[in-house]
């Protein structure tokens, strides 16, 4: 079971959502902290498909100023989603069909 952490109530103002999806993000450590203390906006992210797989663009996550001098965090990095190759067909087959976008 997972905990919501971010929400981008401005889609829900501007889009109709047709369906919901949960997926898993691939992180560095520096990103897990700066999201547990609110360090993320979603404002302005979406989903891409390249290769069969998602990957999330333009969420940002601010790094903490306790990060590690070791660490060079990159706020704006792009992320891969993870979730099953059925989801992700779907997903495919519906962004296909015109008006459908693919949203975070």
């Amino acid at each position: 079971m997972s905990a919501l952490i971010a929400e981008n109530r401005r889609a829900r103002f501007e889009y109709h959502i047709e369906e919901q999806y949960e997926a898993g993000v691939v992180l560095e450590g520096w990103e897990v902290k700066a999201i547990r203390a609110g360090q993320v906006q979603l404002t302005d992210g979406y989903v891409h498909i390249r290769d069969g797989e998602l990957y999330t663009i333009g969420c940002r996550i601010n790094a903490l100023r306790s990060a590690s001098s070791h660490v060079n965090p990159e706020a704006d990095r792009t992320k891969k989603l993870l979730m099953s190759k059925a989801q992700i067909r779907r997903l495919v087959g519906k962004v296909e069909q015109r008006g459908f976008t693919l949203g975070r």
